[in-house]
C-alpha cells in the first residue's frame, strides 16, 4: 500500500521499518516540546492516511527504559487528519526522555470496517453472557 507523506520540517525522517516483517513503522523526534508533567514528540512529518484506514500510535518496546507512558495509550490518526503526527508522554521522574533523533513510537495502518448499528430487543446468546471483570477465570 502506498501512503502519501509530507515532511513538514527538514529534519524529519520518513518512518520506516525496523526490520523485515515488523508492523509498526518507526516515528522520530524531532522536536521536543516540554510541559508541566507532560513531553510532546513531535515528528516533522504529516501523513494522507487512506479512507477506511486509521493510524494507531503506539510507545515503542523501549518505552519501560524511560518510565514515560502514552498519554492516550494508544493515539488515533483519522483518515481526514493532515496536521503533524506527535505523541504525548508523561513524564517519571525516575526514567530518562528520549531525545531529538531517537525513535519515539510506531505508526501501524490498518484498514477497519464501516459500522452501521441494528437496535435489537435482545443479543445472541454466548457462554460468557454479562460475566464483566475477571469473569473467566483468574
Amino acid at each position: 500500500m502506498r501512503v502519501k507523506i509530507k515532511k513538514l520540517h527538514n529534519d524529519a525522517v520518513i518512518p520506516k521499518y525496523a526490520k523485515s516483517g515488523d508492523a509498526g513503522l518507526d516515528l522520530t523526534a524531532i522536536d521536543v516540546v516540554a510541559d508541566e508533567g507532560t513531553i510532546t514528540y513531535k515528528t516533522g512529518i504529516a501523513v494522507e492516511i487512506p479512507r477506511w484506514h486509521v493510524g494507531y500510535l503506539f510507545p515503542r518496546s523501549s518505552i519501560y527504559k524511560t518510565g514515560q507512558t502514552l498519554t492516550n495509550c494508544v493515539g488515533v490518526v483519522d483518515s481526514g487528519y493532515r496536521g503533524e503526527i506527535m505523541m504525548k508522554f508523561t513524564l517519571s521522574k525516575y526514567g530518562k526522555e528520549y531525545e531529538i533523533g531517537d525513535r519515539v513510537g510506531q505508526l501501524i495502518i490498518m484498514p477497519y470496517p464501516k459500522i452501521e448499528f441494528e437496535e435489537v430487543d435482545e443479543l445472541s446468546p454466548t457462554e460468557r453472557g454479562k460475566g464483566g471483570y475477571g469473569s473467566t477465570g483468574a
